[in-house]
């Protein structure tokens, strides 16, 4: 099954935009600065699980994405269903693309960045690439495009592994960070970044907690 979406432009405390749902899981697109969960501060109550849950009581988080980042995620409808899609992540079983918009021309048509990550712990939220002590990290891109006129080249992404960061991090290891990443993109974005980071969560394909059926939701970026 393959379902369309079109992501929504800014965070809002309106009910959310849902593009798959039955009795067991939904998908929903998060905005671009909207937190996927409560956060800290004034504003970290307003986040997409909780605008899921005023709606749907039953769903629970099963992953998250960047508060910087669009796209889709995915909601388990009660305890069960949590449990068997979170061990569907663990096992790899779920399959994420995203599409990101980076800084500089990327020769490569296509590879691979198996670089191990952690926490950069006295600079956190940020992470780091670190041989020594870091957790095997594993991301698989292909160009899609490029942009001579504004030197950016156009990605699809695939998290192979899950860390955080991971997508920003990676690609700021090989030279091309995400245009609009105030984190770790050049001085220029984080003095005055475009609109938002330009990294959203276009495609998930995931074994369906009670039939386990391969179910698949697209989303177009809105970049």
């Amino acid at each position: 099954m393959v379902v369309t979406a079109q992501p929504t432009a800014q965070p809002t405390a309106e009910p959310p935009d849902i593009h798959h749902l039955d009795a067991a899981c939904l998908v929903t697109v998060k905005p671009a600065g909207l937190l996927a969960v409560p956060g800290l501060g004034e504003h970290g109550a307003l986040c997409l699980s909780a605008q899921v849950q005023a709606h749907y009581p039953d769903a629970l988080v099963v992953h998250r994405l960047d508060m910087a980042t669009s796209g889709l995620m995915l909601f388990a409808r009660g305890a069960e269903a949590q449990r068997r899609l979170s061990a569907s992540f663990a096992n790899r079983d779920v399959h994420k693309r995203y599409i990101a918009v980076v800084h500089g021309h990327v020769e490569q048509a296509e590879g691979v960045i198996d670089l191990p990550l952690m926490a950069d712990w006295p600079n956190r939220p940020l992470q780091k690439v670190d041989l020594l002590h870091g957790k095997p990290s594993l991301t698989r891109y292909r160009v899609l495009g490029s942009d001579a006129a504004a030197n950016t080249t156009k990605l699809e992404l695939e998290p192979v592994t899950g860390r955080a960061h991971q997508l920003r991090v990676h690609l700021l290891a090989i030279g091309h960070p995400i245009v609009g990443d105030a984190l770790y993109g050049p001085p220029a974005d984080a003095l005055a970044p475009p609109r938002r980071m330009l990294l959203h969560a276009t495609r998930l394909v995931f074994p369906h907690p009670v039939t386990g059926t391969l179910t698949e939701v697209r989303s177009t970026p809105p970049f």
